[in-house]
C-alpha cells in the first residue's frame, strides 16, 4: 500500500500571515491516485527541524511531500534540510541554473547572484523543471522513498506536482488504484446518536465510513479504493443506500450540498418566498438568507412581532427568526408558515464561540423539516 506524508515550510503559515492551501490540493491529488495519505506537518525556517520531520515522514511512507523553501534567500531552507535528512551534501547543477536565467529573461531581467541557490539540489536529486517560476524543484530517491520538493507559490506548485509528479509517482510506484469519497450531510441529530445507528458500518475497512461533528451539522465520510471510479462508486452507492435508509430525513445532502442552498431549493420547489430576522447571531443568517435583517437584542416577544411586520410588509409566505442569548447560552426561534406560528428554545453546552453558528443551523433545519413535510 503507497503511503504519503505532506510537509509545508515556511514560518510565515506557522505564524498565521498565510493560509496552507497547497497541503488540501496535494491530498486531494493523492486521494485521486490511490494513495493513503499518514499525516501532514507545518514547520517553520529551520534546517535541523525540517530535515528531522522529513526523516520520520520517510520512516512511515513511501512518498514525501514538501512545499515551500525553494527560493533564493537565506530562510529558503529546503534543499539543506532535504540533504541533511537523507545523508548527502548540495550541488551546483548547471542545468538547472539555466533554467533559472531563462526564466528571469523573459521578463527582461538578469539574475541576482543569491538566485544561484536556487540551483543547488541534494546530491544525485532528480531535478523537476518548474516552467510557470524560478525556483526549480527536485526529487530524491532511496530504496523505499521519494522526497519531493515542490515551491510554496499555490500556482507553480500546482503546475509542477500535475505536469511532473504525477507521472513520475505513477511510474515508481505502480499506482494503479483511485480513492474516491462520498460525504453525506446531516442535521437534526448529533454526532452520538447517529453513531449508535451506523455503528457496524464504521468497523468496515472497504468503503471505510467515517463521522466528522460540525457545528449543528454532522458529516458521514464514505471513502473506496478501487481499480476504477466506476467500481469505487459501485461500492459507495451499496454502502450510501445503508446509511440513508437508517438516518433516513436527517440526511440533507451530500458533496458540496450546503443547508441554506437546500432550504432555498425546497423552497423554490414549493413556489413559497421566505423573509428572516436574526438577533445575536453577527450577520450569518442575513448573508445567506436573501430579504432579511439583523436587529439588536430582541426578546422571543420582539422577534415574534418583528417577524409578523416583516412578513406582512414583504408579502413573503415565509418568516424564520433566531435570537441568541450569550449569557444563557440558549436561542429562541420562531417559524411563521401559512399554516400558523410555532416557537422552539434550545440550550447550548459548547463553546460559546460556536453558538450563533449552531443556532443558525438548526433554524435552517427546522425550516427544512418543515417544509418537507408539507409534501
Amino acid at each position: 500500500m503507497t503511503s504519503a506524508e505532506i510537509i509545508t515550510i515556511g514560518t510565515e503559515i506557522l505564524l498565521g500571515e498565510i493560509v496552507d492551501t497547497n497541503t488540501r490540493h496535494i491530498a486531494l491529488t493523492l486521494r485521486g491516485l490511490g494513495v493513503d495519505l499518514y499525516r501532514t506537518v507545518t514547520i517553520g525556517d529551520n534546517v535541523e527541524r525540517i530535515a528531522g520531520v522529513i526523516h520520520d515522514s520517510m520512516e512511515r511512507a513511501n512518498i514525501v511531500i514538501t512545499t515551500g523553501g525553494l527560493g533564493p534567500t537565506i530562510d529558503d531552507p529546503t534543499r539543506e534540510a532535504v540533504a541533511l535528512a537523507v545523508g548527502v551534501k548540495t550541488e551546483f547543477r548547471e542545468d538547472l541554473w539555466q533554467q533559472v536565467v531563462e526564466t528571469i529573461a523573459r521578463y527582461g531581467r538578469q539574475p541576482s547572484e543569491n538566485q544561484k541557490r536556487q540551483a543547488y539540489v541534494p546530491q544525485g536529486a532528480i531535478g523537476l523543471r518548474n516552467p510557470v517560476g524560478t525556483a526549480p524543484c527536485f526529487i530524491v530517491e532511496t530504496e523505499k522513498n521519494a522526497v519531493i520538493s515542490l515551491p510554496g507559490v499555490p500556482a507553480e506548485m500546482e503546475h509542477v506536482l500535475h505536469e511532473s509528479v504525477i507521472p513520475y509517482l505513477q511510474k515508481r510506484f505502480g499506482l494503479d488504484e483511485i480513492i474516491k469519497v462520498r460525504v453525506l450531510h446531516c442535521a437534526g441529530l448529533g454526532e452520538g446518536m447517529i453513531d449508535e445507528k451506523i455503528a457496524d458500518l464504521e468497523t468496515l475497512s472497504n468503503p471505510t465510513v467515517g463521522l466528522a461533528a460540525h457545528t449543528g451539522v454532522v458529516d458521514v465520510r464514505i471513502t473506496a479504493k478501487a481499480k476504477s471510479e466506476a467500481e469505487a462508486s459501485a461500492m459507495i452507492a451499496e454502502v450510501e443506500a445503508q446509511v440513508r435508509e437508517r438516518l433516513g430525513t436527517i440526511v440533507f445532502g451530500a458533496d458540496e450540498d450546503k443547508l441554506e442552498d437546500v432550504v432555498l431549493n425546497l423552497l423554490a420547489k414549493r413556489g413559497l418566498t421566505l423573509t428572516a430576522i436574526e438577533s445575536g447571531l453577527d450577520g450569518l443568517l442575513a448573508r445567506k438568507i436573501p430579504h432579511s435583517a439583523s436587529l439588536p437584542n430582541l426578546t422571543l416577544d420582539a422577534l415574534t412581532h418583528a417577524l409578523r411586520a416583516a412578513r406582512a410588509d414583504s408579502k413573503k409566505d415565509i418568516a424564520l427568526g433566531v435570537s441568541v442569548y450569550m449569557d444563557e447560552r440558549a436561542a429562541e426561534m420562531v417559524l411563521i408558515t401559512p399554516g400558523g406560528e410555532k416557537t422552539h428554545r434550545i440550550t447550548y453546552g459548547g463553546p460559546p464561540r460556536s453558538l450563533p453558528r449552531w443556532s443558525m443551523n438548526l433554524a435552517l433545519n427546522w425550516l427544512r423539516t418543515t417544509l418537507e413535510e408539507m409534501d
